[in-house]
């Protein structure tokens, strides 16, 4: 399906809140499990659509600071599905010069989760084509409160002053130091909420939200969110006429 999509407008930094596996099975008389199996499928595809296309940064919700809630045997369910598929994909990873990253809480991971993210990030950290940022165990309100404790004993330990506190100070101190603001952010399954995910990163996001189940999300899927963001006017505060002038 061609969408027009220009090269030269396209998002350097895309973040997805894949939402909707356990929803998607259900409704199709499935285990939760057996939709969570699906959404590994999807996060394939879309590594390898955002890769033909040169997205250098593509972040993934896979796992919420919340998710801690759900039944015991779905976190263990998981938690080995991210072990496969970091075994399974190092390959594709190495050949296709894609560096792993995490964010969020790692060390709530259990250790077997911990060693193969190490793993795997240490084997990738040079590659250069794309960074695919995965948040496991995230939660941007505990984030950007460890920011603030962090900041404010470096304060008290006369290491920074508080004059000098600013943007700069806050991104160096996020788990996404080293990543560009998200340009686009994509929600799946009709909800139209934030949820946790990226709250300072996000502030000139664009925000494109789908009825679509994160299981059934594909190329055709993945190019109307593009579309769609190519189509809006980014202003950052500033009038229409300053940005076209």
């Amino acid at each position: 399906m061609d969408l027009n999509i220009k090269k030269n407008k396209l998002p350097k930094h895309v973040a997805i809140i894949m939402d909707g596996n356990g929803r998607w099975a259900q409704k199709k008389g499935y285990t939760r499990i057996y939709g969570h199996n699906k959404g590994v499928k999807s996060v394939q595809k879309i590594v390898e659509e955002a890769l033909s296309l040169d997205i250098p940064y593509l972040t993934l919700y896979a796992f919420s600071i919340d998710n801690w809630n759900r039944p015991k045997k779905e976190i263990e369910t998981l938690m080995n599905l991210l072990i496969n598929s970091l075994k399974r994909e190092f390959e594709k990873l190495i050949k296709n010069n894609i560096r792993l990253n995490t964010i969020g809480n790692i060390k709530t991971l259990p250790k077997k989760v911990q060693d193969e993210i190490m793993r795997v990030s240490k084997k990738t950290k040079k590659n250069t084509k794309m960074v695919l940022t995965i948040a496991l165990s995230y939660g941007a309100r505990e984030e950007i409160e460890n920011v603030i404790k962090n900041i404010a004993m470096e304060v008290k330990n006369n290491t920074i002053s508080i004059e000098n506190v600013d943007h700069s100070i806050i991104n160096k101190h996020l788990y996404t130091q080293n990543l560009p603001d998200v340009d686009l952010l994509i929600r799946t399954s009709g909800e139209q909420r934030i949820s946790n995910f990226l709250l300072w990163q996000i502030a000139y996001a664009e925000l494109y939200f789908t009825d679509v189940y994160w299981p059934d999300f594909g190329k055709k899927d993945f190019y109307k969110a593009l579309f769609n963001y190519q189509k809006r006017e980014r202003r950052f505060g500033k009038t229409s006429g300053q940005i076209n002038f």
